[in-house]
């Protein structure tokens, strides 16, 4: 039997999708694994991907994705954020945000390219680099808050081989957003270095901080030139399945990463870019209770954390994600989680998932409901309770 390619022994199923699968195997598990979202897709989105296929508009598109859809995605940022992208040109859809950052890499790295990725980080930034032949260097961690890079340590990361820096605001998995004044130095790295920035913004529409607001790295100056944009439709109109995402760039970059479509995807399903065209429609919004419901379910997720000392967690300022610091237990991430799932029927991803320095916490996704959540989190303390 022929030698399978190097990369498939490199690459490696994630701890997420493992405990996600072990759980199946339980009777009455509360999940806090992926970030999939239990709240219905809005009803007229749904309504419109349905019109789709009843009205036969269940072929291929164009591989940039349909006009209509990236003008309106072209509007949406030229609205909201006064960020001005062609839309025959600098935008493509794709099948979720992640193709669009596979496509993305693969259009910018060359054999030994290195990508810097500040930890936290998620965990298929490391492995899609590693797919496209690129070399991630993953940086930060090292201080007192293991949550927060410090942006020195992207400067100095820097070598004559890199080639991008991947950012995630905000950030699954600790739910942070970077500051405003980390991500300008951020910006004058990579201007200094002439490097690429991709900055993966799918959380952008879930903040909870008072007036806190989430502007990206792109619109500094001298920024949108060298910023590929990754966004999706998963997270801020609960279309997880849908599989639509899209990428703003600059129009060399998306040209290549449009002849890449052609050859990997053809194009986003047909139907999903209909249903995104009404998601988008100006005069809507969709997204907006969103951020209510999940602040709710933070608020109960940190309200139930409280009945117990053994384990702490800061209060996340966006995302459904939380990282709970079980140091105090003594357990290794992997190790609890194992535990805690057998012991108690609840599912949790190991920190180390995303990265070294967070072997003593666990990412909990409060993607359930507030009564699941309140089951959930008081199982896990009689769970440390009795360690």
């Amino acid at each position: 039997m022929q030698e399978l390619s190097r990369i498939s022994r490199l690459i490696k199923p994630s701890l997420t999708r493992k405990l996600f699968n072990m759980a199946k195997g339980y009777n009455n598990v509360i999940d806090f694994t992926l970030g999939d979202p239990d709240v219905p897709t809005p009803l007229p989105v749904k309504e419109a991907g349905c019109r789709a296929i009843m009205e036969g508009k269940t072929r291929y598109s164009q591989n940039a994705g349909l006009l209509e859809l990236r003008e309106a995605i072209s509007r949406r940022y030229a609205d909201k954020e006064r960020l001005h992208y062609k839309a025959d040109g600098e935008i493509i859809v794709t099948v979720g945000a992640m193709e669009g950052l596979y496509l993305a890499l693969l259009a910018i790295l060359n054999d030994g390219d290195e990508v810097i990725i500040p930890a936290p980080y998620y965990v298929n930034y490391k492995q899609m680099v590693e797919l496209c032949h690129g070399v991630p260097v993953i940086v930060g961690g090292d201080g007192a808050d293991k949550l927060r890079c410090d942006v020195k340590t992207i400067a100095e990361a820097v070598t004559s081989r890199t080639k991008a820096i991947i950012l995630n605001t905000p950030c699954n998995p600790t739910g942070r957003v970077i500051p405003k004044e980390d991500i300008v130095q951020i910006a004058e790295t990579a201007k200094a270095n002439d490097l690429i920035v991709i900055t993966d913004e799918v959380y952008k529409c879930l903040t909870y901080g008072g007036g806190l607001q989430v502007e990206s790295i792109a619109a500094l100056p001298g920024m949108k030139d060298r910023t590929i944009m990754v966004n999706s439709l998963s997270k801020e109109f609960c279309m997880t399945g849908w599989r639509v995402g899209y990428v703003l760039a600059p129009e060399n970059i998306i040209s290549v990463m449009t002849k890449f479509q052609e050859n990997i995807a053809a194009c986003a399903p047909l139907p999903s870019q209909y249903a995104a065209i009404e998601a988008f429609r100006p005069g809507t919004d969709y997204s907006s209770e969103m951020s209510s419901v999940f602040r709710r379910r933070r608020d109960v997720l940190m309200e139930e954390l409280e009945r117990t000392d053994k384990v702490t967690c800061d209060v996340p300022e966006a995302t459904f994600y939380a990282m709970v610091d079980i140091s105090r237990t003594g357990m290794r991430s992997e190790e609890f989680a194992y535990a805690l799932l057998k012991s108690v029927q609840v599912a949790v991803v190991p920190g180390i998932t995303y990265g070294d320095m967070c072997d003593g916490y666990v990412r909990l996704a409060f993607t359930v409901d507030e009564n699941k959540i309140r089951e959930g989190v008081r199982r896990l303390i009689k769970f440390v309770e009795g360690l």
